[in-house]
């Protein structure tokens, strides 16, 4: 369909612009997660050295590792970002659902302690990314840190709301835009599937264990035709 969009006629407010969000947990992780920890542990072990308590790879994992359980985790990256861009489209795409072609366009892990963390920043050039936590501290012991409490390695999105609240003003009327983040626990297994252009960071972690995660971003395309479905609007 050429040309802008058109409100439906309905009354009332409408609920404009949702962003979606997967969370996903792979069967596999109590199993293999310590096999991926020690891989992973050679790769660093293997590179030159980076900062103290922080460590991030190339985004050359889907050429270096080659086990079979890592094809397992990587057809649960793949079946996962499935399912959520599927849900996230279910009203923009036409019916019935296209056949899809997932590709993973990099995929690097980074492990963090002593207090690291990841600044704000969004991911280009991929319309998907996520975040998989492979190592953490027990949920209790994270907790417990005298310093940085429920917060202690969490990754933090930033919703579209966020920028607007840059002067200030809360009153009730905007009560809305006054829950402009969501902080998400790192649990061994869970994968987070998420737009690229999402605001995110991951907060500072101390623990005795590393905070290890494994990161992609992917991009999905039809797996017959182009990928727009709409004409640029004349005017």
């Amino acid at each position: 369909m050429n040309g802008p969009e058109t409100a439906p006629a309905v009354a009332g407010a409408l609920s404009l612009w949702p962003t979606p969000l997967g969370v996903h947990r792979w069967s596999r992780a109590d199993e293999v997660n310590p096999l991926l920890a020690r891989v992973l542990g050679s790769l660093r072990a293997l590179a030159s050295p980076q900062a103290a308590g922080f460590f991030a790879s190339d985004d050359d994992l889907l050429e270096r590792i080659r086990l079979p359980e890592w094809q397992d985790f990587l057809r649960f990256v793949v079946d996962s970002l499935h399912a959520t861009v599927a849900q996230a489209n279910r009203d923009a795409w036409p019916q019935p659902m296209p056949d899809l072609q997932v590709h993973l366009r990099g995929m690097w892990f980074q492990a963090a302690n002593h207090g690291a963390s990841h600044d704000v920043h969004t991911h280009g050039n991929c319309s998907w990314s996520g975040v998989y936590c492979v190592q953490v501290d027990d949920e209790q012991r994270r907790v417990a840190d005298a310093l940085l409490g429920e917060r202690n390695g969490v990754t933090r999105f930033y919703g579209p709301y966020f920028p607007q609240l840059g002067g200030a003003h809360a009153d009730l009327g905007n009560a809305y835009l006054q829950s402009a983040h969501l902080d998400i626990a790192p649990r061994p297994g869970q994968l987070i599937v998420f737009p690229s252009w999402l605001a995110h960071q991951a907060m500072a972690y101390r623990g005795e264990r590393d905070r290890i995660i494994v990161s992609f971003n992917a991009s999905v395309h039809a797996a017959q035709g182009g990928d727009r479905l709409r004409g640029h609007a004349a005017a």
